[in-house]
């Protein structure tokens, strides 16, 4: 058993947030190990009881090599690898590691003490980190991703609801439910429904008495505008934080969203999810939890592009009806 572990979570939020059933089982398994846990959306993670230490690992390079010294002052004996990079692989022989796992990936397993093979043929995410961590022999049992949501008198939530206040939606719990739609995808616009299926979605929850909240990052304001001449709803796009996230999704009866990290966030800390799939493969990567997949059956899908060389027929054939019937669904189940 380490005395002090290390672990680098993935890059991406929803790899994070797919990450959670195997960073339990570590916390669970290995009572007696002090464990730090060191990547980009690693504050999503506070207050869970994943860790003893939450080390938020930014992006650039400048910022990566600050927080590789506070990893590295932690003296971890062993450093568990959740992303496939080589950089992972370099980074954990910079933190000091004597002991370092992950899998044999990027031409990387020099650099690994203990390199595992991925398996074949893929697995679900949250399922290939199980894999990962039975070597430090830790057994992950439920394979659901569950966050605590902060609670309904945290200076998160109050933030929150003054947002939505300012942004012309009704106070929660006054008979009209908020549903979210995140317009966005980082991974590339090839996982974005059309515009104007959100535009129609929106009217359809407006007509219902439902209040549409779009969400997403500021360089989705060209969506939000197009949405909004199109059908009522409340904009938070760019208004919202990383750090607000959990608060606002808590918020929210339902989401729909494209395969973003968004979903899986919101699945894991039960806020019902309908989530859209088009070039990717839900197999893989769906969220877990209180979620309805919709995907079309398109001959070209999954393809995992991040952009349509074609008409987009996997999402533009994604019809805003059904979708609301799957909220409703979802809606109701929770109740």
């Amino acid at each position: 058993m380490p005395g002090k572990l290390s672990v680098r979570l993935p890059n991406w939020l929803g790899d994070t947030v797919m990450a959670v059933p195997a960073l339990r089982a570590l916390r669970e398994t290995l009572t007696g190990t002090e464990i730090l846990l060191a990547g980009p959306w690693a504050r999503i993670l506070d207050g869970q009881g994943l860790a003893d230490a939450l080390v938020p690992y930014p992006r650039s390079w400048r910022g990566r090599l600050r927080a590789a010294g506070r990893v590295r002052d932690f003296n971890g004996d062993t450093v568990l690898l959740l992303p496939n990079s080589f950089e992972a692989a370099a980074a954990a022989v910079l933190w000091g590691g004597r002991r370092r796992v992950g899998f044999a990936r990027g031409g990387r397993s020099w650099l690994l003490t203990d390199p595992v093979e991925r398996p074949g043929p893929r697995l679900h995410q949250a399922d290939e980190y199980a894999r990962l961590v039975e070597r430090l022999d830790v057994a992950v049992g439920p394979r659901d991703p569950k966050l605590a949501p902060p609670a309904a008198d945290s200076p998160e939530r109050e933030r929150v609801r003054a947002l939505l206040r300012a942004a012309g939606a009704p106070a929660h719990g006054q008979g009209r439910r908020l549903v979210g739609v995140h317009l966005g995808a980082a991974y590339g616009s090839a996982k974005v429904w059309q515009r104007d299926r959100v535009a129609e979605f929106c009217a359809l929850l407006g007509r219902a008495g439902d209040v549409p909240v779009l969400l997403g990052a500021p360089a989705d304001a060209p969506a939000v505008a197009e949405v909004l001449a199109a059908a009522p709803a409340v904009s938070l796009v760019g208004r919202d934080s990383p750090e607000l996230l959990p608060a606002l999704l808590a918020e929210l009866d339902a989401l729909v969203s494209g395969d973003t990290g968004v979903a899986h966030l919101a699945a894991a800390l039960g806020t019902p999810a309908v989530v859209l799939f088009g070039p990717t493969d839900p197999e893989l990567t769906a969220p877990r939890g209180p979620v309805a997949v919709l995907r079309r059956a398109v001959p070209c899908a999954p393809c995992f592009y991040r952009v349509c060389p074609i008409d987009h027929p996997c999402m533009r054939l994604l019809e805003a009806a059904t979708v609301r019937e799957r909220v409703d669904a979802l809606v109701a189940r929770r109740a």
